[in-house]
């Protein structure tokens, strides 16, 4: 079944949250530093995502063109406003927090590159080794987030399942009409181009700068047309110099 890693995947951060929830008596202080300590590996994590790049121009132009299109469809706004109704129906008391934590959490789950990766494997393979050693990965971040953020955090199940279910469904036929190469480069640039968002949302928890990090979602799938228009001119000019 091509949801069961997924499904796996939404369990593991709403157990991770509820038990998250149970730690609420942490000083200020702690949670502070755990978060800053949380934002540094998030950075590095990017940092190495981003480096793994073979055509940083596509990378470059996918981040331009994603930011436009996510700036005209203000994804981040509605992100926001779907959180500030998640706070209105469970009655949060501190305006903001749900809010705030549902959009950190679901940006770092579903930005990774092993989102994607984890759920192509369980459409294309049956196999959700990927995705299950993501759900132990969200999982615990779960718990740590949800104790410093707040109980937002287990709300971000939703879109994962929702973003990943969707890939993993997609791509039990993808194999039929998009060659090998093509989804190998589109992952390089795919991670590359998700890394530097990582690196973003740890810059976000850090203070340092606010980015609109769900307004540069839609470069992924800018991502995915640029490398599609490479392979296949790239295809056209071998063929010209075969026959030249």
């Amino acid at each position: 079944m091509a949801l069961v890693g997924t499904l796996v995947n939404g369990v593991a951060i709403i157990f991770g949250a509820l038990l998250g929830s149970l730690f609420k008596k942490i000083p200020e202080n702690v949670k502070a530093t755990v978060m800053q300590a949380i934002a540094l590996a998030v950075v590095i994590l990017g940092i190495g995502m981003g480096l793994k790049s073979e055509q940083f121009l596509i990378v470059i132009g996918s981040l331009v063109i994603g930011s436009i299109l996510g700036e005209k469809w203000a994804l981040e706004d509605r992100l926001n406003q779907l959180g500030q109704w998640l706070e209105k129906k469970i009655g949060a008391k501190e305006d903001g927090k749900v809010a705030k934590a549902f959009v950190t959490a679901t940006l770092i789950y579903v930005v990774g590159a092993m989102a994607i990766i984890g759920a192509l494997d369980s459409g294309l393979r049956g196999e959700h080794s990927v995705l299950y050693t993501k759900s132990m990965l969200d999982g615990f971040s779960a718990i740590i987030f949800t104790s410093t953020l707040g109980i937002g955090v287990i709300f971000s199940a939703i879109p994962v399942v929702v973003y990943q279910g969707a890939i993993a469904l997609f791509a039990t036929q993808i194999d039929r009409f998009i060659p090998v190469e093509l989804m190998d480069s589109f992952i390089v640039e795919m991670t590359a181009t998700g890394g530097i968002m990582i690196v973003a949302i740890g810059l976000n928890i850090l203070g340092i700068i606010k980015v609109r990090v769900a307004n540069l979602l839609p470069a992924i799938l800018v991502v995915a047309f640029l490398v599609s228009v490479n392979y296949y001119w790239q295809s056209i000019i071998a063929l010209f110099s075969y026959f030249l």
